[in-house]
């Protein structure tokens, strides 16, 4: 498995749990939940701005991909 889709992954698994943490916020009446819920979904966009910063960083920055992305040239 590489980094890169250890991370995407990761990247799925945090939505998920954000738009976990979305429903539960809108589906309680306690206002102290309510509140917990709402930040721990802020909590999960500071998550996935990193992650999906860190996987453009290895896209754009690792040699592998860069010469799968470049086409063959024939000899």
């Amino acid at each position: 498995m590489t980094v890169q889709s250890d991370l995407k992954k990761a990247i799925a698994a945090a939505e998920a749990a954000k738009g976990t943490y979305a429903m539960a916020a809108e589906s309680t009446e306690d206002q102290t939940a309510k509140q917990k819920y709402q930040q721990m979904r802020a909590e999960m966009d500071n998550h996935l701005m990193f992650l999906n910063n860190r996987v453009n960083y290895l896209d754009s920055n690792n040699s592998l991909n860069q010469e799968q992305q470049q086409p063959q040239q024939e000899l």
